[in-house]
């Protein structure tokens, strides 16, 4: 096997590290969610009575505002919504919208949470998986009823209007933010070292006990022949956008769940996964979702423009880093 990329954050210096946490031991928490699995692994100081039941109450508070999955949901609401109404939105749910419309002007509509209609059309949704692909007839139908410049937000009433059959779909953003959502509830509550991951989404704070960063994985496509990526997670978040995780297969052609909001159709365009690393594991989901849809050429451009430091891996094996990640190898 190659030797593994060692990314290390430029602003990470050994000031930053304590040469050991003397009482710390590290606790690990975890459970089901949205899905997936969930985890934190804690580096304990103090007691974590009562922790567990908070972070699942976190993640369910999530799962009720933003789960297409839930028909109770604030999400399911809005969905169901005549045109024309106005819908006041929780807190975090309203974050994650605003958020989400950002990524989606700034990616050209390559990340849009307005494509719902499209996800189940393709069987990725709550509606039933599919055999077979749909016809052009429904995704030309469903293209119409998307668009991010088709909602409209009031920032001051924490509200958005449905304009009729637009169907939002957060799950490319909502896994990233109740990362950071854990994450934010640990330092409040004076934890300053922890791992906290949702489905493989992370962020990392602080150190282990020994001193040293959590060192992760980035996550690379089965049967890749890349070499292992490593990083030192100090205040960083990492997410994986990949075409091997859901899919179907139909006459000798795969239909990935990565769908391409701007034509309605799975990606084909060689990208096998992006990862992507970023102060926010909400921005860093996002991102890793229109990065991949773009492609390598055009990808590799925004994240340039942008800043993002992602990997980039094709379906023949070949990967690239942008300039901002190429920085943090050691």
């Amino acid at each position: 096997m190659a030797e593994p990329h060692i990314l290390i954050p430029p602003d990470l210096s050994r000031q930053a590290f304590d040469a050991r946490i003397a009482d710390g031991r590290i606790v690990a928490l975890g459970g089901r969610t949205m899905g997936t699995s969930w985890s934190a692994k804690i580096v304990a100081t103090q007691s974590l009575a009562g922790m567990q039941a908070l972070l699942e109450t976190l993640l369910d508070r999530v799962i009720a505002e933003m789960s297409n999955w839930e028909t109770t949901s604030d999400i399911s609401r809005f969905n169901r919504a005549p045109a024309g109404r106005w819908q006041a939105l929780p807190p975090d749910f309203f974050t994650v919208l605003r958020r989400a419309l950002d990524i989606a002007a700034a990616s050209g509509g390559a990340f849009d949470p307005t494509a719902g209609a499209l996800v189940d059309l393709w069987g990725f949704g709550p509606a039933p998986a599919r055999l077979a692909p749909p016809s052009d007839t429904e995704i030309a139908a469903a293209l119409a009823a998307a668009g991010h410049g088709r909602i409209a937000i009031d920032i001051h009433a924490r509200r958005a209007q449905q304009p009729g059959g637009l169907v939002l779909d957060l799950s490319g953003i909502a896994k990233g933010f109740a990362v950071d959502l854990l994450a934010e509830h640990l330092r409040v509550a004076g934890h300053r070292h922890f791992l906290v991951e949702v489905g493989g989404e992370l962020v990392g704070e602080g150190v282990t006990p020994d001193g040293q960063p959590w060192w992760v994985d980035l996550e690379a496509p089965p049967g890749n022949l890349v070499p292992p990526a490593r990083i030192a997670l100090h205040g960083l978040a990492i997410a994986t956008t990949g075409d091997y995780r859901r899919y179907f297969d139909h006459d000798g052609q795969r239909y990935a769940h990565s769908i391409d909001p701007r034509s309605g159709r799975p990606v084909a365009n060689g990208v096998a996964s992006v990862s992507v690393v970023h102060r926010r594991c909400m921005d860093a989901d996002a991102w890793a979702t229109a990065l991949t849809v773009l492609g390598m050429d055009q990808g590799m451009a925004l994240a340039i423009e942008q800043g993002l430091a992602a990997r980039f891996i094709s379906n023949e094996g070949g990967e690239a880093f942008s300039p901002a990640l190429a920085a943090m190898l050691d």
